[in-house]
């Protein structure tokens, strides 16, 4: 075990990989601009604006993993992205830390094939993939010790901003579910407690890595009428279905950043994709995921 900061501990993925490390036996320090209700024991907190590299290296030194699950608001990505990136980096760098980073699919973009593994070329087709291949980009030149754990769109409990939480889902202890794509077509979808455990699994293993190290998550792979077909036995209620506005989204994208941001994936829901997840297999042979069905049931369970 080790010691280990989780930035921008507050958001999804930060607030699960804080609870598996410390599920793990690691000592554990949650990180964030302000705290107005810590996160349980034995996790303790700390404040401080990630942006500041003098900041950061201060409370990542005697550390020996960095997760940096930073992740600023959609329409904050041009500007806040990058200066976030370079002060984990210069954090990394006189810290000696291994830097643990969950991986999205924006850097593969619109095209290429439906198969998503680590060799397959990075050709972004929108903003946010060319700003996370930078970012990326950033990590491996600057020499740091990094692993990127990347999978799809995140499934877990309560309210976020998740596509599954804050819209698919809603709705669907009332019986309505909202899907954005065609139904014919597979998503890449990545339980969040499983992929947390992953990261967890990989950080103990850090020293057997290269300096930069890419695993694919696999998860579920589901179309659109599979995952609808989970969520209706999960809550007990057939689901009327219902579009997303795409239309009305990119009109209201014309006065609204957030909007617009959101507008621009509409892509991954129309192209049939999946991770690739035998590296991690390779590497994590005793590594076992909860059952579809039972994720389901846990991240309806609040609603």
């Amino acid at each position: 075990m080790g010691k280990v900061i989780v930035l921008g501990a507050k958001g999804r993925f930060g607030n699960a990989a804080a609870r598996a490390f410390a599920e793990a036996g690691w000592q554990v320090i949650a990180f964030a601009r302000n705290w107005d209700k810590a996160p349980a024991a034995p996790i303790q907190t700390l404040e401080g604006d990630a942006r500041d590299p003098a900041t950061l290296a201060a409370a990542c030194q005697g550390f020996d993993v960095i997760v940096n699950a930073l992740n600023p608001l959609y329409e904050n990505w041009v500007r806040d992205l990058m200066p976030m990136a370079q002060a984990v980096i210069t954090a990394a760098k006189a810290s000696g830390a291994t830097v643990i980073i969950p991986g999205n699919v924006y850097n593969y973009g619109a095209e290429g094939p439906e198969l998503w593994t680590e060799t397959t070329p990075w050709h972004p087709t929108t903003r946010k993939g060319r700003l996370r291949v930078e970012m990326e980009n950033a990590f491996r030149n600057a020499g740091v010790r990094t692993i990127v754990l990347r999978g799809g769109d995140f499934i877990t409990g309560g309210m976020t901003t998740n596509w599954f939480e804050a819209h698919i889902a809603k709705a669907s202890r009332k019986g309505r579910t909202m899907y954005p794509g065609p139904r014919d077509r597979i998503h890449a979808w990545a339980y969040l407690p499983d992929m947390a455990r992953a990261a967890v699994q990989l950080a103990e293993r850090r020293e057997q890595f290269a300096a930069f190290e890419e695993f694919g998550f696999d998860g579920y792979t589901l179309t659109g009428a599979e995952l609808i077909d989970e969520i209706a036995r999960a809550t007990g209620k057939t689901q009327k279905v219902s579009a997303m506005p795409w239309p009305l989204l990119r009109l209201l994208g014309l006065f609204n950043r957030r909007m617009r941001e959101i507008g621009e994936m509409q892509y991954l829901w129309n192209i049939p994709h999946r991770m690739d997840g035998r590296k991690l297999e390779r590497t994590l042979p005793d590594f076992r995921q909860t059952p579809v069905a039972e994720a389901m049931q846990q991240a309806l369970a609040d609603r």
